[in-house]
């Protein structure tokens, strides 16, 4: 195995080969596990949320964000209810607006067929347990 190409001369070294490979799939392994996983927790709404339910969800909301997830809210239209796409946007906006504290917007409300999303990160990321 090469060790050192660029030197003059080439320093070079006798090794085993599967013990070699064996040790480089160990430390992917390490590293894979010590990575953050991201977690996306959905919440869902719709275009006539009324407050109570839009309160209940909220603190869902700033309960995974402290945990570190983000959190992904978005309002669902069925049927005709296409027309009150203005509704959800404000209540996406509120919502983002209410979690300001605790997180920041990644992705501003966005249309997407029949659902209207918004993303939202933890303004400090804590490795989940």
């Amino acid at each position: 195995m090469e060790i050192s190409p660029n030197a003059d001369p080439p320093v070079c070294k006798v090794i085993d080969y599967q013990k070699f490979l064996y040790q480089q799939k160990k430390k992917q392994k390490e590293l894979k596990s010590k990575a953050t996983k991201i977690v996306v927790k959905e919440l869902r709404f719709g275009p006539n949320t009324d407050d109570h339910d839009y309160n209940f969800k909220l603190k869902h909301a700033q309960k995974f964000l402290e945990d570190g997830a983000k959190v992904k809210a978005f309002v669902f239209f069925k049927g005709r209810s296409i027309i009150y796409s203005e509704k959800g946007e404000i209540l996406l906006l509120r919502f983002a607006q209410d979690l300001e504290d605790l997180g920041k917007v990644e992705q501003l409300p966005k249309l997407e067929g029949k659902r209207m999303t918004i993303l939202i990160t933890p303004r400090s990321i804590k490795p989940k347990k």
